[in-house]
């Protein structure tokens, strides 16, 4: 696919390219013609660690020049081996917090530090993965406490960013996204049968609505079928 609002020979970083998602963004983004250059990162390969501001620190201090696509395909919903909560009795302190620290913090410690490298003399995109459950409106079956709210979290984040930094770049879309229900490891045991979409697919839809994007848009949360996930 082809990224057409973006200028020819733009500059792309994947952060999170060495999972599910996040690899088949990279590629995706790597067979675009119009691309210039593609930077993969990832705690895997390059030892980012986005709880850890000193990691993501020295990874953006490490680039240079101005980039006109960030995506951030990081998060986990399972973490130390701990899945989500089917019940609020089995919430812990340690699990909770362990979700926020990815899911959430990870997100405003990497806007932080990469959002400066945005370009401000062309248009900029800048995403990050949500997930409907995130959806505070949404939520009609309960369960998943940590996850949900690191996730709501995770979205409010990315809205108050979207302000401050579309102060200084006025070409630019921050937006949350939500991938579907994606055939990678974080689903496969809680997709109860249901279909999955292959990465491959996710990642051409994510970028496509990513794509269309206007400025007056930045800061909403979006499937990736292009419809507008209430907050």
């Amino acid at each position: 696919m082809q990224l057409e609002s973006l200028p020819d020979g733009y500059r792309a970083l994947v952060i999170g390219a060495s999972g599910g998602i996040g690899s088949a963004i990279a590629d995706a983004i790597a067979g675009d013609s119009r691309c210039g250059s593609l930077t993969r990162l990832s705690r895997r390969v390059d030892g980012l660690d986005v709880t850890d501001e000193n990691s993501v620190a020295a990874a953006a201090a490490a680039l240079e020049g101005e980039w006109h696509l960030i995506f951030c395909a990081t998060g986990a919903l399972t973490i130390d081996g701990r899945g989500p909560e089917k019940s609020i009795r089995q919430i812990t302190a340690e699990a909770m917090m362990a979700q926020f620290a990815l899911n959430a913090v990870g997100t405003a410690l990497l806007i932080k530090h990469f959002s400066p490298r945005l370009s401000r003399r062309e248009r900029s995109l800048m995403a990050f993965l949500s997930a409907r459950v995130g959806s505070i409106g949404d939520n009609r079956l309960g369960g998943w406490m940590s996850y949900r709210a690191s996730k709501a979290a995770l979205n409010q984040i990315v809205r108050t960013a979207s302000v401050e930094i579309g102060r200084t770049h006025s070409q630019s879309v921050i937006a949350a996204l939500h991938p579907g229900t994606v055939a990678t490891s974080l689903t496969e045991a809680y997709a109860g049968g249901h279909e999955r979409m292959a990465p491959e697919q996710s990642a051409h839809a994510l970028l496509s609505v990513l794509d269309g994007l206007q400025p007056d848009q930045s800061g909403c949360f979006f499937a990736y079928d292009g419809s507008v996930i209430e907050w």
